[in-house]
């Protein structure tokens, strides 16, 4: 295993420390064009979340919608806050058509991101070279990545941990993207279901209440979610068979 941890070729400064370097510089324009924004127009913090939302309304802002989306694994910005805001602006329809589209942009620019970067990173070996998540799916990964992709997108795992830990082991890009589609439903659904039971201007009106959520989309967000837990523990049972 010494040798393989020696082969791997050293990583540069910049090859450890890209995305720390792009999420900062992300995060940096965000917070000063709100900020700049709110002292421009006099808005509160809350009045300026009500401005984007609405902006996000107009007929460009689902492309809006889409880049914001695809950009956001370089910002490390959780993907469950956009999927949620995508069913509270759009509803159930709508809503799911967006977030797959930026979702699985997203997945490819972070998967891109990962192969390009991330030669190195991780040596081969497997279970016994790394620990944790990355030590338990490494390997599978590498042997068969379509199941293995599938199974991590239907058990919720973090979404950006499996576009990038793919692309540093180098998987085939289309049974990732393939499997990334299609594990990643269960999950949209919820999530976008569960924004779609909520009514975002009562929430910025500060009308919100337990009995404004709709019930049924909610219910039916909570099926989804455990629907795609026991589907992946069937997966799994048939891949250790």
């Amino acid at each position: 295993m010494s040798k393989t941890l020696a082969a791997a070729p050293p990583q540069s400064w910049m090859g450890r420390h890209w995305q720390k370097l792009v999420a900062a510089a992300i995060w940096l324009t965000l917070v000063g064009s709100f900020l700049g924004y709110s002292v421009v127009t006099g808005s509160t913090p809350t009045e300026t979340l009500r401005d984007l939302v609405d902006l996000l309304r107009t007929p460009f802002g689902p492309l809006l919608y889409i880049l914001i989306y695809t950009l956001r694994p370089l910002a490390f910005f959780s993907a469950i806050i956009v999927t949620l805001l995508g069913g509270a602006i759009w509803g159930p329809l709508w809503g799911t058509v967006f977030v797959v589209i930026g979702s699985n942009l997203s997945a490819s620019l972070a998967y891109g991101f990962g192969r390009v970067f991330g030669q190195g990173i991780l040596p081969e070996g497997g279970k016994d070279a790394t620990g944790g998540i990355v030590g338990r799916y490494a390997e599978r990964l590498r042997k068969n990545a379509f199941t293995t992709v599938l199974i991590m997108r239907l058990i919720f795992l973090p979404y950006d941990l499996v576009n990038y830990l793919s692309g540093f082991l180098r998987v085939p890009f289309r049974p990732f993207i393939l499997a990334s589609i299609l594990g990643s439903l269960p999950g949209t659904l919820t999530f976008v279901l569960a924004g779609a039971s909520l009514d975002i201007d009562d929430i910025f009106a500060g009308r919100f209440s337990i009995s404004a959520i709709n019930p049924w989309t909610l219910v039916l967000s909570v099926v989804l979610f455990v629907a795609g837990l026991v589907i992946a523990r069937l997966l799994r049972q048939k891949e250790q068979a």
